[in-house]
C-alpha cells in the first residue's frame, strides 16, 4: 500500500495528540529519585526524609505483644499412652441348671458385694435337700438304735450269757452307722450348697453392665455369656507404656516416694484425673522397646471407664520458682535460644536465654532473664536489637507507660506545610493530602490545608528536579506504625513525628 501525502497528513493529525498526552502523562507519572529508593529493610521510601507510606512504617516504632517472666513451680513429665482397666472384673454365670425366675437388677446399676442378681427356680433342688435332711434322720435313728443293743451284747458277753463275738459284731455295726451319719451331714451340706446357687449374688462392688438373659429363660452353667457382667470402678486402674530411656528417670523418682499420675483431657489444657504410680513391670518388651507400668485412680467423679484409651504423664520431677515465659518468645538463631527484652525506655534489646523446659504454651528459663522482665511475644516481622517497640492494641498508639515511643522522640508542631512530613504543621496545615469530603472534594481538601492536583503534580516535578535533598516528599495519609492520626485534625497524641526514627 502506497503511503499518500493525504494519508500522511490524516495520521499525522490523529497521532500527535495521542504521542503530547503519553508523553506529558509518562513525566507526571514518573517516580521521583527519592521516593524510588529501598530502605536498608528492602521497603520502597526510605532515606532520611521518610518520604513514602511504607518506608515510614519500616522506620517507625515496631507494634509488638509483650508477656512477663514469672515464679512458678512447673512438673516434669514423662509421657505415655495407655488404656484405662478395671481393678476386678466378673461375668456372672449360673453354677446350676434351671429356669431363672427372676433378676434383681436395673441395667447400669451400682451393685454391693452380697447384692441379690437373680434367682433360679429351687424347686428341684429343695427337694434334694429335704431328701438329704431325711436321710440323716433315718441313720441316725439307725445308730441310736445299735448303740443300745451294742450296750446289751457287752453286757452279756461279760457274764459269759452271750457270746463275745455278737457284741464284737455290733460294735462294727455301730461304726458304720457313725460314718453313715456324716456321709448324710455332707449330703445335707452339698444340696444346702446347691439350693443357695438357685440365689446369685454379686461376688464385688461394682457396676453392672448389660443384661445377657431375660427371666423365664432356662440358664446353665456351661453358657458362655452368662447373666451380667459387673465391673469395679473405684478404684480403678491404668496399663501405660513408657520408652526404655524414661525408666531410669521414673525408677529414680519411685524410689524418693509416691509418683503422681496425670491424664490430661481431650483438650490438653484440664485435668481430667490424678492418681499414683502402682508398680513397674519387671522386664522391657524387646519387640517395642517399652516398659508396662500400672497407675491407680480413686475416679470418684467417674470420668474414667474400662477400656479407654488415654495419654499418661509421669510427674519425675517438680521445679520450684523457675523463670517461666511464654513459648513463642523464645526465638532460635544460629548462636542459640534468645529472648527480646523490653526495658523502661521501650527498647528490644537481644538477650541470649538457656531453656530448661518447653512445651506448646511455656518456657522454662534457666539464666538471661530476670522476674517481671518484659519479653516480646508477638510482632518479630520488623523487631530488631535496639528497636523502638510500641505495645500494639494498647489504643491511641499508647503502650503501657502512656506513650508509644520514649519521652522526647515524639513532637507536635514540627511539620510545614508540603515538607512530606507526617503530622500536623505549626500553622495548622499537614504535610500529606487532606481528608477530603466526598461530596466537595476540593472544597475539604482546602479546608484541610492538602494540596489539589495540579499542586501536586507541581510537587512532583519539582521533587524529581531537585532530586529532594532533604527527603522531602508527598506525604500519605492514614495511621501509621507508631500510632499516629490520619490527615486531617487528629487528637492530642495523634499526628505525631517520630523524629528520633527519621
Amino acid at each position: 500500500m502506497r503511503l499518500t501525502p493525504g494519508l500522511a497528513a490524516l495520521l499525522l493529525f490523529v497521532g500527535a495528540p495521542a504521542l503530547g498526552y503519553y508523553l506529558v502523562k509518562g513525566r507526571d507519572t514518573q517516580p521521583t529519585s527519592a521516593t524510588s529508593q529501598r530502605a536498608p529493610g528492602g521497603f520502597p521510601g526510605g532515606g532520611s526524609g521518610g518520604g513514602g507510606k511504607r518506608g515510614f512504617q519500616t522506620e517507625g516504632p515496631a507494634p509488638v505483644a509483650l508477656g512477663r517472666v514469672t515464679k512458678q513451680s512447673v512438673p516434669v513429665y514423662r509421657e505415655g499412652i495407655g488404656n484405662v482397666q478395671s481393678l476386678a472384673a466378673v461375668t456372672v454365670r449360673a453354677q446350676i441348671d434351671g429356669r431363672l425366675l427372676s433378676v434383681h437388677f436395673m441395667e447400669g446399676q451400682d451393685v454391693k458385694k452380697g447384692d441379690v442378681l437373680a434367682r433360679i427356680d429351687p424347686a428341684t433342688y429343695k427337694a434334694l435337700y429335704d431328701q438329704a435332711v431325711a436321710k440323716k434322720a433315718q441313720d441316725a435313728a439307725n445308730l441310736a438304735n445299735g448303740r443300745i443293743d451294742l450296750e446289751r451284747y457287752r453286757r452279756l458277753a461279760q457274764t459269759s450269757a452271750g457270746p463275745k463275738q455278737q457284741a464284737d459284731q455290733q460294735a462294727a455295726q455301730v461304726a458304720q452307722l457313725e460314718a453313715q451319719l456324716k456321709s448324710d451331714q455332707a449330703a445335707i451340706d452339698n444340696a444346702k450348697a446347691v439350693l443357695d446357687y438357685t440365689t446369685i449374688v454379686s461376688p464385688l462392688d461394682g457396676r453392672v453392665g448389660l443384661r445377657q438373659v431375660d427371666a423365664g429363660n432356662i440358664v446353665r452353667a456351661s453358657d458362655a455369656g452368662g447373666i451380667v457382667s459387673i465391673t469395679q470402678v473405684m478404684p480403678i486402674g491404668v496399663l501405660f507404656t513408657l520408652p526404655q530411656r524414661d525408666l531410669g528417670t521414673t525408677v529414680a523418682a519411685l524410689s524418693r516416694g509416691p509418683v503422681a499420675i496425670d491424664i490430661p483431657a481431650s483438650d490438653g489444657a484440664s485435668l481430667l484425673a490424678r492418681g499414683t504410680l502402682q508398680s513397674i513391670d519387671n522386664q522391657i518388651d524387646v519387640t517395642t522397646g517399652t516398659v508396662k507400668l500400672k497407675a491407680t485412680f480413686p475416679n470418684t467423679d467417674r470420668k474414667l471407664w474400662p477400656g479407654q484409651f488415654v495419654s499418661v504423664r509421669v510427674v519425675v520431677e517438680t521445679l520450684t520458682d523457675a523463670k517461666v515465659v511464654p513459648a513463642s518468645a523464645i526465638r532460635r538463631g544460629i548462636s542459640g535460644n534468645f529472648v527480646y527484652i523490653v526495658g523502661d525506655d521501650r527498647k528490644a534489646v537481644v538477650k541470649p536465654v538457656t531453656v530448661t523446659l518447653q512445651n506448646e504454651n511455656i518456657a522454662v528459663i534457666a539464666d538471661g532473664v530476670d522476674f517481671d522482665q518484659q519479653v516480646v511475644t508477638e510482632g518479630f516481622a520488623r523487631l530488631t536489637d535496639g528497636k523502638v517497640v510500641v505495645v500494639a492494641g494498647a489504643g491511641n498508639g499508647e503502650g503501657k507507660d502512656g506513650n508509644s515511643a520514649p519521652r522526647g522522640d515524639i513532637k507536635q508542631g514540627d511539620a510545614k506545610p508540603g515538607d512530606g512530613k507526617r503530622g500536623k504543621g505549626g500553622d495548622g496545615t499537614w504535610g500529606g493530602k487532606g481528608k477530603r469530603d466526598a461530596a466537595n472534594p476540593e472544597q475539604s481538601g482546602a479546608q484541610s490545608g492538602g494540596p489539589t492536583g495540579g499542586e501536586k503534580r507541581e510537587r512532583r516535578k519539582r521533587d524529581a528536579d531537585q532530586g529532594a535533598p532533604d527527603g522531602s516528599g508527598p506525604g500519605a495519609a492514614g495511621q501509621g506504625a507508631a500510632g499516629q492520626g490520619a490527615a486531617g485534625q487528629a487528637p492530642a497524641g495523634q499526628g505525631a513525628t517520630n523524629k528520633g526514627l527519621q
